[in-house]
């Protein structure tokens, strides 16, 4: 039976005005693909971190790993050895402390994320820093609102070579909408702390804003085409998960606490993708495109922290409509904080066991990949 077949005998049965909310249900999520044979195994590359949160590879045998209470460790992928380069003074509360790590391509040059605290307040800071012993470097934003949830803190240097960085509400919803407010927003920096003359906002680093806590930013290839993953309300002010998958545009208002969910609102951008009354959690997003495999050429994959999965979406070409999504690794190995691909066209991910909200399993947290099987 074919799809429009399908709703016509829903719609029958229901009557039929559920026609057209039948119809934009599928086209939101795109066809939901049944298990298929796995492509893959799973190789442990290290275990026993806690809370670990970014990854940054600085070769094809060589990443640097970010711990929320504040460690910076360079793990060998062949052997699984790590050493601690440095430890961060942060404040390690709630789902604040050490966030997002970027590698600025110049030496040991590195911009980290974290939580903390002064005078009895939180904030979250984005410092760049001389080298991997994390002693010397200089501040490029400050002062942004930070709290025991919703702090975001996802940082990447994207295609044009600017810094984008991700910030929660801090469990103040209206500080998405205000324009004067750094909370709820994507932001946009030159990796030398200024802010770009091309940004939505004149003298202002906020690229987009309505946003609650977007955990995962990556791009299409091109550059042209740019996402990021929300997390839904799941309750709050008596609202469902409504978990988001967003394309960013420059000025966009994604319309938290305002709007949410896939409504189509005068003055909001819709998700491309949400999850209803399911709880995601999404975290960490990339896109393939590597040579292992080839089926998942532009596929879109994000990691799923209460959701505990990994979810690969295949996305239309202009990138506003899904057409594909699919499941893999259902509760196998519990909270997955985020995927990365590395310089070996192969996929890794972290697990988010040990924050305090999921079953900590031996081993855990965990460096894992992805290879294909054979």
């Amino acid at each position: 039976m074919n799809r429009r077949a399908f709703l016509l005998l829903v719609s029958a049965a229901l009557g039929g005005t559920a026609l057209s909310t039948i119809y934009l249900h599928l086209r939101s999520y795109g066809q939901t693909r049944a298990p298929q044979e796995e492509n893959y195994t799973i190789e442990t590359i290290k275990e026993g971190l806690v809370i670990p949160w970014e990854i940054e590879f600085l070769s094809s045998d060589e990443a640097l790993v970010t711990e929320r209470p504040g460690r910076v460790s360079l793990v060998t992928l062949s052997t699984g050895r790590s050493q601690v380069l440095g430890e961060i003074d942060v404040a390690h509360v709630g789902e604040g402390g050490l966030l997002g790590l970027a590698h600025t391509g110049a030496g040991e040059r590195v911009i980290t994320y974290y939580t903390y605290r002064d005078g009895g307040r939180l904030y979250n800071r984005v410092h760049l820093w001389d080298s991997f012993e994390f002693k010397e470097g200089v501040v490029l934003l400050d002062k942004i609102p930070a709290s025991s949830v919703h702090d975001g803190g996802r940082i990447k240097i994207g295609p044009d070579g600017k810094l984008y960085i991700t910030t929660g509400d801090a469990a103040v919803p209206e500080s998405a909408q205000d324009l004067a407010s750094l909370a709820g927003k994507i932001l946009r920096i030159n990796l030398d702390g200024s802010i770009p003359r091309e940004n939505p906002f004149p003298s202002s680093p906020i690229y987009s804003y309505g946003h609650r806590n977007p955990q995962g930013i990556c791009w299409r290839q091109g550059g042209e085409q740019f996402f990021a993953t929300e997390h839904g309300p799941s309750g709050e002010m008596g609202m469902v998960a409504n978990d988001e998958l967003n394309r960013i545009m420059p000025g966009g208002n994604y319309g938290w606490p305002r709007v949410v969910g896939k409504r189509d609102v005068e003055g909001f951008i819709a998700p491309i993708y949400y999850s209803g009354n399911e709880t995601w959690a999404p975290a960490g997003c990339t896109f393939y495109y590597g040579k292992d495999f080839p089926d998942w050429v532009d596929n879109l994959f994000f990691t799923a922290l209460r959701g505990e999965h990994l979810h690969r979406v295949e996305l239309s070409g202009d990138g506003w409509r899904v057409i594909e999504s699919e499941k893999l690794l259902q509760g196998v190995y519990g909270r997955l904080r985020n995927i990365v691909q590395g310089p070996d066209s192969l996929l890794y991910l972290l697990t988010s066991n040990r924050d305090g909200r999921g079953s900590v399993r031996p081993g855990d947290d965990k460096l894992l990949r992805l290879t294909p099987k054979g």
